[in-house]
């Protein structure tokens, strides 16, 4: 399967001059977690998350409003391409400890995401096509990302 077959291709966007509270705007409206930044061509640029855009606040001590995306997106970028087999897309999401992964073409221009979302209906059914060893490679990504990552993240608790 290839992973052209699973992604989501309706994609909301920002620019790399917009604000947070407009990608934390697109969030709230179309109940997403992230935001690809894309340049005028609709190549990827880098990624913003919910995550991302609480901790900038936080850190800076500013509004959204006047924190632009360039600023916090992520750009070290882990990227499949739609002709892809969906084992090396989930294996890539386990190397990055990702949940979505960016679906760009050989441009680099953004054509879908592949999201938990799209992996967890993919394991509904291939466990009903009695596929149980690839809805359970599914799973076990789903797992591996959802796992608490390791390193020199310090908690506010402790």
């Amino acid at each position: 399967m290839q992973v052209r077959e699973l992604m989501s291709r309706n994609i909301h966007v920002c620019l790399p001059g917009d604000t947070l509270d407009r990608a934390a705007r697109i969030m709230w409206d179309h109940d997403i977690g992230v935001v690809p930044v894309v340049d005028r061509a609709h190549r990827l640029l880098g990624i913003v998350t919910d995550r991302d855009a609480c901790m900038a606040a936080y850190t800076q001590n500013k509004r959204l409003s006047e924190i632009s995306t360039h600023d916090v997106m992520s750009r070290k970028i882990f990227a499949v391409h739609p002709e892809d087999q969906l084992p090396r897309a989930l294996e890539a999401m386990r190397q990055a400890q990702v949940r979505r992964i960016p679906v760009i073409d050989e441009d680099e221009t953004l054509v879908g995401m592949l999201t938990q979302n799209d992996l967890i209906r993919e394991a509904t059914r291939e466990l009903r096509r009695g596929n149980r060893a690839f809805a359970d490679e599914i799973l076990q990504t789903l797992s591996s990302v959802s796992n608490p990552r390791t390193g020199s993240f310090a908690t506010a608790a402790q």
